[in-house]
Order: structure tokens, then sequence, then C-alpha cells
């Protein structure tokens, strides 16, 4: 059992490797956007966009305070 644990954690580790992009033989490249002057990169295809990775909140929260009573937080009926 412990043996089939250690091979499964291995196989799984190998699921995360990060090439670099690249076509294969015979592949047609991706078809330019519309309005687009050219192609993209796989390099500028891979950026990630602000909204996609946001930045913290600069202000965070200094001290908990109590809530006050919620009128519709019912109970199920």
């Amino acid at each position: 059992m412990k043996r089939a644990m250690i091979l499964a954690l291995l196989a799984m580790s190998a699921c995360g490797v990060r090439k670099d992009l690249a076509e294969k033989p015979g592949m047609t490249p991706p078809p330019v956007a519309r309005g687009a002057e050219r192609a993209e990169t796989p390099e500028e295809m891979t950026r990630y966009e602000t909204q996609s990775r946001p930045d913290r909140s600069a202000e965070p929260l200094d001290r908990s305070y109590e809530r006050r009573d919620d009128y519709f937080d019912l109970p199920p009926s």
C-alpha cells in the first residue's frame, strides 16, 4: 500500500512540468485574431493579464469588528 502511494505521488508530480510552447511538425499556427496585425507569439499568449492576477489589497483588515444583525439571514424553513 505504501509503495502504491509513493508511485502515485511520483506519477502526479510529473503533471506540473512546464515547457516552452512549440508547434509540432505539421501543425498549423493559431489563426490571427480579427483586427490584429500579426499572430501572437507563445510568450504573448501566456502572459498574465492584470485581471487574472490581481494585486493584493493595499488596505488590510486592522482589527475585527462585530457585525450588526442581518434581517435577511433567516434560518431554513
